[in-house]
């Protein structure tokens, strides 16, 4: 079986479905991209739900693999651990770049890489990531169509996390002053950094965080952002700054991250030496701050504990209701909860109103003229 994507390019892209027991090989040819990971992760979907015990993902003719197909190696990992007997989803022949991003994500951490096996007699010049040349030059409109695709992964905090490593890693790689970049977090009230290039900048940003003091603190507070061209003339964090120079720091650019229009953390980029960061250094940390912010958004990461606990109260209140309601209707017209509860569904689509609202409609009606009066009286008090 084999699925083939209309595409404006003439880059050709198929995938292909085999079986092998109870194993399932989904091979592709062709580009993974925002056009084409739709239909991989919907051939993915169908294999799943089709129970089989094994799901072999085999990339090597993927020429190419972008967020959103990332976005489908992970939720596909994610699916298949949830299932009765936890399995891992098998990646087969990855390109060098590919395993590279998976590491940065940490996707290789929940998925079975498998390689190729190729005779020696086939080999070419000796690829190896760690002379791969990280100062590439890269647009600011490239890098922010890049990383809009990570928006397709799923808000799970996991593969969130693994979107920020990502951009943590193109913001490295891309702006020329940085020697190190990390991404603070609000998570339950304090900061954290969910990602780091490299252990000086954990220290960097565990140092902040200790003195209460320093740019990303700064930002991820009050959602400005922060340029420090030399910590030789920085005179606002006096119990912060003695702490970066000694790790050999002396420029920082923080820019703040927002869920909504809410503060919850910033992108920190530093560098060993003063006046680093150019012009379109900061543009380009802008645009990684801006994308990396729609991640959070879409993520929900904005939302507060108290936000959340409201929400679950709403949530029972809105179960229980729904349940008396139901119960009305079976002890009304004899019928069992799963069709009471269709009537609920019936009535919600062809009033255009929530179930929720003609469950309570529902309960209070229910109710002797007295009690409905107190009913009302509470719901007017709010």
């Amino acid at each position: 079986m084999t699925g083939h994507a209309h595409l404006e390019s003439p880059e050709v892209f198929e995938i292909g479905v085999s079986y092998s027991g109870p194993v399932v090989v989904i091979s592709v040819l062709g580009e993974v991209d925002h056009s084409t990971a739709t239909e991989l992760g919907d051939i993915v979907n169908a294999v799943i739900d089709s129970r089989h015990r094994g799901v072999v993902l085999d990339l090597a003719r993927c020429t190419f693999l972008d967020a959103s197909g990332l976005g489908v190696v992970a939720a596909t990992a994610r699916r298949l651990r949830l299932l009765p007997l936890s399995q891992a989803l098998t990646v087969r022949a990855p390109s060098a770049m590919v395993k590279r991003i998976m590491a940065i994500t940490g996707l290789d951490q929940v998925v079975t890489i498998e390689e190729m096996h190729i005779p020696v007699t086939d080999l070419g010049r000796e690829q190896d990531s760690r002379g791969m040349d990280t100062g590439v030059s890269i647009d600011a409109e490239t890098v922010a169509y890049s990383l809009r695709q990570v928006t397709a992964i799923p808000a799970d905090r996991d593969v969130v996390d693994g979107a920020l490593r990502l951009v943590v890693a193109l913001a490295r790689a891309t702006i020329e002053g940085a020697d190190g970049v990390s991404i603070s977090l609000s998570r339950h009230g304090a900061l954290s950094t969910v990602a780091a290039s490299d252990q000086t900048i954990l220290d960097m940003d565990a140092d902040q965080y200790v003195t209460g003091e320093g740019p990303c603190v700064d930002a991820s507070i009050e959602g400005r952002w922060f340029h420090v061209e030399s910590l030789d003339a920085e005179t606002r964090w006096p119990a912060f700054v003695p702490k970066a120079k000694t790790l050999g720091i002396n420029a920082i650019l923080s820019n703040p991250l927002l869920a909504g229009d809410r503060p919850v953390g910033a992108l920190n980029i530093y560098s060993n030496r003063s006046g680093a960061f150019r012009v379109k250094d900061q543009n380009l940390a802008a645009v990684f701050a801006t994308e990396a912010s729609t991640v959070l958004t879409n993520a929900g990461a904005g939302v507060t504990d108290e936000q959340l606990a409201k929400r679950l109260v709403e949530a029972l209140h809105s179960r229980e209701i729904i349940s008396q309601a139901k119960g009305i209707l079976m002890k009304r017209d004899g019928v069992p909860a799963e069709a009471a509860y269709a009537l609920l569904r019936q009535f919600s689509r062809t009033s255009n109103r929530s179930i929720r609202d003609l469950a309570e409609e529902t309960v209070a009606l229910s109710l002797s003229p007295e009690l409905r009066t107190i009913a009302a009286y509470r719901g007017a008090d709010g």
